[in-house]
């Protein structure tokens, strides 16, 4: 099985860009990923990582969708997914948490992804790879996805935390993008933005920063944690983050806000 951490450095993915264990996604904008892109890396739109119900943005495709996109990049049960994007990780980490959620655990974040490896002086190129597609099929594993029922259910439930990793002004109702504003009740607020690291080209920021901030909210590594936003995007990347900081239950919530905010049988705080 192929040396995969959840966060891999600029310098070792380097080291390692003739590795067939790995395969490498790049979901940046399709004008950046032509300006130039990591050797060997596939291109991939973000919106074939996710499916839309309107007004519920941002769902979890099927496992035959998955499946497919899988296949189409060459994907195999072995192989390492390295992914990056160009806005800090939360395109690439939403690829990350689908893989996971159908059962494909050997995942990688570039840690400062486009940014880090382009402003460090890493190799890149114009050439485009050709996928080498594969047969492989993806099943539901589940365990971390929360639907709103199954927050619902846990509302009352001291063990489990909601995570908001939208604005402050999204999470107070001030800016309202569905058609009710708020938040889930119970869940605390931490922008996506505030564990990247601004000047270390939007790496994540280190443990002993982020646990500090973390556990002032009651975010704590013995309970589950659910994240979500508006549609589960920028909270993928909190999703990713938590599962790097040693946080063995977490579950993102696709659809998130676009879905609770637009349902009237469900609570709202704001």
């Amino acid at each position: 099985m192929p040396t995969c951490p959840l966060l891999m450095e600029p310098d070792e993915l380097e080291a390692r860009l003739d590795d067939p264990e790995l395969l490498i996604v790049d979901l940046c904008k399709p004008e950046i990923h032509v300006q130039g892109h990591i050797p060997g890396a596939l291109h991939l739109d973000y919106a074939d990582v996710v499916c839309a119900d309107p007004p519920v943005m941002g769902l979890l495709p099927d496992a035959d969708q998955v499946s497919r996109l899988a296949a189409r990049l060459g994907l195999t049960p072995g192989r390492c997914v390295v992914t990056y994007d160009d806005e800090g990780g939360g395109k690439a980490a939403r690829l990350l948490w689908t893989l996971v959620a159908y059962g494909h655990q050997h995942i990688s974040l570039l840690n400062g992804g486009h940014h880090a490896w382009a402003n460090e002086g890493h190799p890149m190129t114009q050439d485009e790879e050709k996928a080498c597609p594969s047969d492989y099929r993806l099943h539901d594993v589940g365990d971390v996805v929360a639907d709103a029922d199954y927050i619902r259910q846990h509302l009352q439930d001291p063990g489990v935390a909601l995570l908001d990793a939208r604005t402050p002004d999204e999470f107070r109702g001030l800016d309202r993008r569905a058609a009710h504003g708020g938040h889930i009740p119970g869940a605390v607020n931490l922008e996506w933005t505030q564990a990247m690291d601004n000047a270390n080209n939007l790496r994540v920021k280190d443990r002993d920063v982020l646990m500090p901030m973390l556990e002032q909210m009651g975010i704590t590594p013995d309970k589950e944690v659910i994240t979500y936003c508006q549609t589960h995007h920028r909270s993928a990347h909190t999703w990713l983050v938590l599962k790097t900081l040693g946080f063995d239950r977490v579950r993102g919530y696709p659809g998130a806000w676009s879905d609770w905010g637009n349902r009237n049988d469900l609570p709202v705080e704001c």
